[in-house]
C-alpha cells in the first residue's frame, strides 16, 4: 500500500489525538503510515511519500505559524501528490451555523495563507482541558466555553470531536490514496 506522512500541529494535543487516529486507521487499511509534529519535523523529503496529510488546530483564529510555513514551502510537492488537509477547531464543535461558518472560514484563510489547495478537508471539533490548564487559563476558557459550548464546569474536560466524521474522513482520503495513478518519472 501506500507510504503517507501525516504530520499536525497541536497546541493543546487534541489534534495529536485525532491524528493518532487516523494514523491508526490507515495503518488497519494497510497504509505505512508516519506521523510527526511539525515542531519536531526535520529535513523530511515528501518525495519519499506517496501521500500527505496535514492537520493544525486552531487557536485565536487561526493555525500554527509552523504548520502555515510547512505548507507554504512545500506547497508544490503537496500538489504532485494526493493530499489531504484536517482542522481542529471549538469552533467547528458548535451547532450554531455562524460558528461552523467560522470554521469552514479557517479552513479558507489557511488555504489564502499558503497557496494550497487540499484535495480533501475535514474539520473536527476540539476540547476543553481544565485538568491541564493554570489558573489563568482555566478563567480565559471558561469565558470562550460559555461562548461556545456552555461547558464551564473546570471540574472536568470536555471533548467535542466527532469521531465517527474522523472516520468517514480518514477512510474518504485513503480511497483518494488508493485510486491515484502513481506518476512514472520522465527521463
Amino acid at each position: 500500500m501506500a507510504a503517507i506522512l501525516l504530520v499536525y500541529a497541536t497546541g493543546e494535543g487534541q489534534t495529536a489525538t485525532v491524528a493518532d487516529r487516523i494514523t491508526e486507521r490507515l495503518r488497519d487499511a494497510g497504509h505505512e503510515v508516519t506521523a510527526n509534529n511539525v515542531a519536531d519535523l526535520r529535513g523530511v523529503d515528501l518525495a519519499d511519500y506517496d501521500a500527505v496529510l496535514l492537520g493544525a488546530s486552531i487557536h485565536l483564529g487561526k493555525a500554527q505559524d509552523s504548520m502555515v510555513k510547512f505548507a507554504r514551502t512545500h506547497r508544490d510537492a503537496l500538489d504532485a501528490m494526493p493530499n489531504g488537509f484536517f482542522e481542529v477547531s471549538l469552533s467547528a464543535a458548535s451547532e450554531d451555523p455562524e460558528r461552523q461558518a467560522e470554521a469552514r472560514q479557517y479552513v479558507a484563510e489557511f488555504r489564502e495563507a499558503t497557496g494550497w489547495e487540499p484535495d480533501i478537508v475535514g474539520i473536527f471539533g476540539g476540547a476543553f482541558r481544565y485538568s491541564q490548564y493554570g489558573f489563568l487559563k482555566r478563567r480565559l476558557m471558561k469565558r470562550i466555553a460559555a461562548d461556545f459550548t456552555g461547558d464551564t464546569d473546570a471540574s472536568r474536560d470536555y471533548e467535542y470531536t466527532d469521531w465517527d466524521a474522523v472516520t468517514a474522513f480518514t477512510d474518504d482520503f485513503a480511497a483518494i490514496v488508493e485510486t491515484s495513478e502513481p506518476t512514472e518519472a520522465t527521463p
